[in-house]
């Protein structure tokens, strides 16, 4: 049996073996995942600095490669490392849109949505084709810079909606200013899509307003 001092001078993936992950700090479960510090740094110190300069681990597993590496303590190994977590995220996110029905889970939808586009540093737009129950089949970039009805084709998304065999489409695109009102042309590139989409019996469900904290549904707010 464990006691408060042994615990105290454990490392942290001694920890995590004999007690779970759970008990963990942010900047510990990284540490683990870095190995590592900077030259006269530990490995943990590492985490708090990179979790305070991303304000969060939402961020920092949501950075490029480019900004990672700039960083000080961080080389191509553990930039790899951090992309190749926040892909896994991704995935497992996108694996139960696939397995579940969207409509019956919003949360899921939203939480997707968020972690592959919430912390991007420019817009862009995304489009979830869905399957007659509603699973998810794949998603593909529509656009990126800012988001209006010339930059985002109805056209090319009705051709690839048929191509893959789509009943329905979710829309999404992100606020990087952090505001997730729809503007203006949020809304009239909805209803054009929507106009669109129905001429080939595919049902737009959604269109999702992306930003780090969260998302805001169209659909919900009676905007479809």
């Amino acid at each position: 049996m464990h006691t408060q001092s042994d615990t105290q001078t454990e490392r942290p993936r001694e920890r995590l073996l004999a007690h779970g992950a759970h008990v963990l700090t942010s900047p510990e479960l990284l540490a683990i995942i870095l190995r590592t510090g900077p030259r006269g740094s530990c490995a943990v110190s590492l985490g708090r600095t990179l979790i305070a300069r991303f304000d969060g681990l939402r961020g920092l597993l949501a950075a490029d490669a480019q900004t990672l590496l700039s960083i000080p303590g961080l080389g191509p190994a553990k930039t790899c490392e951090l992309l190749a977590i926040n892909e896994l995220n991704r995935r497992a996110l996108a694996e139960d849109l696939k397995a579940g029905a969207p409509l019956d889970q919003p949360k899921s939808v939203k939480q997707y949505c968020v972690a592959l586009l919430g912390h991007l540093n420019i817009e862009h737009c995304v489009a979830l084709y869905l399957d007659s129950q509603y699973r998810l089949i794949t998603t593909e970039e529509l656009s990126r810079g800012t988001l209006t009805q010339a930059s985002v084709y109805p056209r090319e998304v009705v051709k690839a909606g048929l191509r893959h065999h789509a009943a329905a489409l979710i829309l999404a695109h992100n606020h990087p200013s952090g505001l997730a009102e729809p503007s203006e042309a949020d809304l009239a590139l909805t209803r054009h899509l929507r106009q669109a989409l129905a001429l080939v019996d595919i049902r737009l469900l959604d269109h999702l307003i992306v930003t780090a904290g969260g998302a805001v549904s169209l659909a919900e707010r009676g905007l479809l």
